[in-house]
Formats: C-alpha cells, sequence, structure tokens
C-alpha cells in the first residue's frame, strides 16, 4: 500500500511514506506501541519523529558490515516479488537458501524481510478436543475460474494433522471422495466430522429443531458405512471450525504460495495433478513435523497417539483414488532450470 524503498544494507531505513504514515496514524488515536507493530519500526523512532514533527528522515553515511544473508538477498527478493500479492513466510524462504547454502539463522531473514510484509490482526477463539473425537473439513478455494483450483482440506482437532485432496471443483463427490481419502490417509476413523454449511452437504439447517440438520443422503449413507457423526459448525460463531481455516491459510502461505512462486518463476501454472503429487511428501516431511503454533507439539507425535484411538475402516475399504504420493521427492529449485519437456518427469506425472 505504501511504497516503501527497499533496503538491501543491513539498516531499515525510514522513507519520508513511512514517516507520514506515523503521524496519520497517530492523529488517527493509534499509541506509540501501535504504530510500531503496524509499521515494522521501533517503538523509539516512532517517539522520536512525533516529538519532532518537522524531522525529516536522514541518516549518516557510514559503511555497513557485511551480512551472511548478502549473497542470498536478491534470490529473497525475487521470491518476495514471484509470489505477490500472496507471501512466503520467512521460515519457508530459510529452508530454501539453506539448500543454497545460507548457513545463518531464521532472524536474520525475518528482519531482512519484515519492511515488505503488511500486518494483520486476526484475533482466535480456540477450544480443543481429545484424541480421535474430531476431525474439521472444510474446502479452500486456491484459484478461481475456467482454471479453478481447489483443496479438500481435513484437519484433525487434536493432532492438528492434515490431510489435502486437490481438485477442480467441490461438488457432492469431491466432498466424499475427500472425506474417504482422509481417513485412509489417518488409518482410522473419528467419532465426528465438523462441517460448515456446504449446500452439497448440508440440506438444510435445524431442519428438525435446533441443532438437528437435514443432511445430503449420500453424506448420511457414508457417516453410517464408517461410522462418524456429522456436525455443523455454530452460524456467527467466532472461528468455530478455527483449526482447519489456519491450516487453509498455512497450507496457501507455506506450500502453495512458494511451489506457484516456482512455477511461475519457469513459466509454468500450478495444476492439480502437480499439487497432489508434490501434496503428500509435504505434508509428512514439513507440515506435521513443524511444532504447532497452539499444541507446541508436532501433529505427527499427536497422530501417531490418535491412531491408537480410531475407530477401524470397515473391513476391506480402499478408497478408489489416493492424491497422497508418499515417494516422490520434493521438487528442487534448480530443477525449473531444466528444458519444459522434462517438466511432466520432474513432477513424477505419469506419460
Amino acid at each position: 500500500q505504501n511504497n516503501r524503498q527497499i533496503n538491501y544494507g543491513m539498516a531499515v531505513m525510514i522513507t519520508q511514506e513511512t514517516l507520514v504514515e506515523i503521524h496519520v496514524l497517530h492523529r488517527q488515536g493509534h499509541g506509540i506501541r501501535a504504530i510500531a507493530r503496524i509499521l515494522g519500526v521501533s517503538r523509539n523512532t516512532v517517539r522520536n519523529y512525533l516529538r519532532q514533527p518537522a524531522k525529516n528522515p536522514a541518516y549518516p553515511k557510514r559503511q555497513g558490515k557485511p551480512s551472511i544473508l548478502d549473497p542470498f538477498k536478491p534470490y529473497v527478493l525475487e521470491r518476495i516479488k514471484a509470489a505477490k500479492p500472496h507471501w512466503i513466510p520467512a521460515t519457508v524462504l530459510l529452508r530454501e537458501i539453506q539448500e543454497q547454502g545460507y548457513q545463518g539463522g531464521l532472524s536474520t531473514i525475518k528482519v531482512f524481510i519484515r519492511e515488505f510484509k503488511a500486518v494483520h490482526n486476526d484475533p482466535l477463539v480456540r477450544f480443543e478436543t481429545a484424541p480421535g473425537v474430531q476431525l474439521q473439513v472444510d474446502f479452500t478455494t486456491i484459484r478461481r475460474g475456467s482454471n479453478s483450483l481447489k483443496a479438500f482440506v481435513a484437519t484433525l482437532g487434536y493432532s492438528r494433522a492434515s490431510y489435502v485432496r486437490f481438485s477442480k471443483s467441490e461438488q457432492q463427490e469431491d466432498w466424499l471422495d475427500g472425506i474417504a481419502g482422509a481417513f485412509d490417509y489417518f488409518e482410522g476413523v473419528p467419532k465426528e466430522l465438523l462441517f460448515d454449511n456446504a449446500k452439497c452437504i448440508m440440506i438444510q439447517r435445524d431442519a428438525y429443531g435446533k441443532g438437528k440438520h437435514k443432511w445430503n443422503p449420500a453424506l448420511l449413507d457414508q457417516a453410517k458405512e464408517f461410522g462418524y457423526i456429522p456436525r455443523a459448525c455454530q452460524p456467527y460463531r467466532a472461528k468455530t471450525k478455527g483449526k482447519v481455516e489456519r491450516f487453509n491459510s498455512y497450507l496457501k502461505q507455506c506450500f502453495i504460495t512458494p511451489l506457484s512462486a516456482t512455477l511461475k518463476q519457469a513459466g509454468l501454472t500450478l495444476t492439480v495433478e502437480a499439487a497432489n503429487s508434490h501434496i503428500g511428501p509435504w505434508l509428512t516431511n514439513i507440515a506435521h513435523q513443524r511444532d504447532h503454533g497452539t499444541t507446541r507439539i508436532k501433529p505427527q507425535i499427536r497422530l501417531d497417539e490418535e491412531r491408537l484411538v480410531f475407530q477401524p475402516l470397515p473391513r476391506n475399504k480402499t478408497t478408489e483414488e489416493i492424491p497422497i504420493i508418499e515417494t516422490i521427492a520434493p521438487l528442487p529449485i534448480e530443477s525449473f532450470q531444466h528444458p519444459l519437456a522434462v517438466y511432466d518427469q520432474l513432477l513424477g506425472v505419469s506419460q
């Protein structure tokens, strides 16, 4: 929104645009702490400029010390540019430049890129469920239009482990295939599934009284077969289905955006097939191995606990399509330097 300068040096410079924002935000009633958080500058910087309204940004000429990040800054800036209007988290950028030889820490990257990221406040209301109790399911839209890309996402309430299946639509069969695929992936069935108000799943809310909804017959058949109870989010409640919605955001930032940026740099577009080919290794090696922001525990550790208490899958039940591919290696950045003719081979797509 503002035209801050891109700084390749050590210091984060205050531009004229930032100075104006400091005074405007202060006039609008924001305190020093809030202004510093919004603009990504120190409270002392905000305080000094507010005390001297006529003061303009000025910096003495000095020779900055070389940074361990310097050789990688052009790459980082290109990734930020390629990802716009989305954002690649610092943890993902760290992983990418470590493969190129970077030996510094995460904080150095965070300091460098924070000037280019808009701050959004999204207060969350959290609630916890016991192991094996609840699976929150949802569809999220990655891309609209004739070349649409959708993602069925299922996140376990206790472990926060997730299953993802990409498709071009979110019809009844996409929901049912996604649910069956999730059970197969998690190797068991939780006691209840929490849905939003998807029309192809729920026919009528409160049809038989408060909290007693009319569900799609095909969903009910599946629920009976697998042994789960469908439940609906309460309308107008803050983030009732927040676990899966937060994972949707994480999925887009840490999987979709980096992969799309890589493909964009090679003149390619992310497809359903490419996304499904790479989501399995990413879930196993990245998403489920991170320290979760709420539980502070790796989802894989808690998933191992949940698998002990899941209801068993129906005997001889297998899904027709299992898009999670565990054996394919993540696509390295340098692979896109090859001719586009080997693109399908790099993605592991069958000929």
